[in-house]
């Protein structure tokens, strides 16, 4: 009882907190130049206001999003232009409620689980996303409730929200392959609830996982047989036509343009300015002369690679998998912005719990490394942006510093993690009652 209460406590004073940032914000947009709420929430309003009007979302400039999220954003017009901040809020409060949740289905102990769902509430970073009126904490709050729905075995029901989610934000299709690895003949059997393995589990190596999965990919008959399974199909099935039907839905409404800017754009983005990625330079050098669609393409091949190897290692520890995918997904990213930041930062607490990372001094230096790699880039970023200064390549050498520290802390994170399989197969649960038998 102590423990909810303290939980209760916790989210209460979270909620505050996020209330009176919205209302500062409003106070510093009218009383400062510096404004506090983010371009992209101004972007939104006016996309929600054009379809209050019958028009067309994306005849507002730079709207590169899903229309469901103009359409969330209606009552900005018509209750007060702040209500999109107050949905996105409540949307990050509900991520701390789902780490709460998954932490407690993992069988976390309560003082580790509270400090989990607090490295996100009392994330200055995450906080301040949803007041300044960024939709992130939407698309992390669905991911998580994907996760939620498959630990109760409800694959239909996560399918359903997976295939939204993508449409709502293309970003999390990184996540097909590890969700499709874990639907497991041997864990998700027809009317069976899937056995979650405990916190306390022996865990096994990384090592040992990617030497597992390397020898089953080398067995093509044993792939064929049982990459094919019930679940796995019909999760495919129910994801893609859950995404297709919203796409054809918003494509009948508004033609190419919703095509382009919500999905097609998003594949060959490029971006000369505020940009954190390693390309920053060579998109500035080659922007006038319009970059092939090939050179577009190839800076995917990198995060390819990286993606597949974090998902041979890792697939079975899903949420540490998607969290060390999301992460190094952002740092080989062509573009590179601190929004994308809260992508793994709701999925970092899920994995807290299995790290032997201490936080004094390693824990630190990583926090150290990483935000300085940040600073170090924003102030060239500065001396750029306000002071009319040719930075380019100091921007671009920071750019390489900011990926070099983000590959040190992802490396540091899988070093000192403990994977922990999210399910048990059925088989050993039998041999093991076979044995006390």
């Amino acid at each position: 009882m102590m423990g909810w209460l303290e939980f209760r406590t916790v989210v209460a004073v979270s909620a505050v907190l996020r209330v009176a940032l919205i209302v500062y914000g409003e106070w510093q947009d009218t009383h400062m130049e510096v404004r506090y709420t983010d371009i992209d929430y101004t972007v939104f309003s006016d996309a929600a206001s054009l379809v209050a009007a019958g028009k067309s979302p994306f005849e507002r400039s730079t709207y590169r999003y899903s229309p469901l999220l103009a359409f969330l954003l209606l009552a900005n017009s018509v209750l007060h232009r702040s209500w999109g901040k107050f949905i996105f809020s409540a949307a990050d409060l509900l991520v701390g409620l789902f780490i709460r949740k998954i932490m407690k289905l993992r069988g976390v102990p309560e003082d580790l689980s509270m400090i989990s769902v607090m490295a996100w509430l009392f994330n200055p970073f995450t906080f301040t996303i949803g007041t300044r009126g960024n939709c992130e904490p939407i698309v992390c709050a669905l991911i998580l409730w994907v996760f939620i729905c498959l630990m109760n075995g409800r694959v239909l029901q996560a399918a359903f929200w997976y295939g939204l989610v993508v449409h709502f934000r293309v970003y999390p299709i990184i996540y097909a392959l590890p969700i499709l690895l874990i639907l497991d003949p041997h864990v998700f059997r027809p009317g069976q609830k899937p056995s979650l393995q405990r916190w306390e589990h022996q865990q096994e190596s990384p090592q040992s996982s990617f030497k597992t999965r390397i020898s089953y990919l080398l067995q093509p008959w044993l792939i064929v047989k049982t990459a094919f399974t019930r679940d796995r199909i019909l999760f495919s099935l129910i994801s893609g036509s859950i995404f297709f039907l919203f796409t054809g839905l918003f494509y009948h409404l508004y033609g190419w343009d919703f095509l382009h800017e919500s999905l097609l754009y998003h594949l060959t983005r490029t971006d000369p300015r505020h940009n954190f990625s390693i390309y920053f330079y060579h998109i500035y050098l080659q922007y006038e002369n319009k970059i092939s669609v090939f050179e577009k393409l190839i800076s995917f091949l990198p995060q390819l690679i990286v993606q597949l190897v974090l998902i041979l290692s890792f697939a079975q520890d899903l949420p540490f998998c998607c969290f060390v995918q999301t992460v190094s997904f952002v740092a080989f990213n062509k573009v590179m912005t601190a929004q994308y930041f809260v992508w793994f930062f709701c999925l970092l607490p899920l994995s807290l719990a299995w790290s032997n990372m201490k936080l004094k001094w390693k824990g630190l230096s990583c926090i150290a490394l990483w935000v300085g790699g940040q600073l170090h880039w924003l102030w060239w970023g500065y001396m750029h942006e306000f002071k009319g200064r040719n930075v380019f390549l100091q921007l671009w050498a920071a750019g390489i510093m900011f990926l070099s520290a983000n590959t040190y802390v992802l490396v540091s994170l899988i070093n000192h993690h403990r994977c922990s399989p999210v399910f048990t197969r059925m088989e050993k649960t039998f041999k093991g009652a076979k044995k006390l038998k």
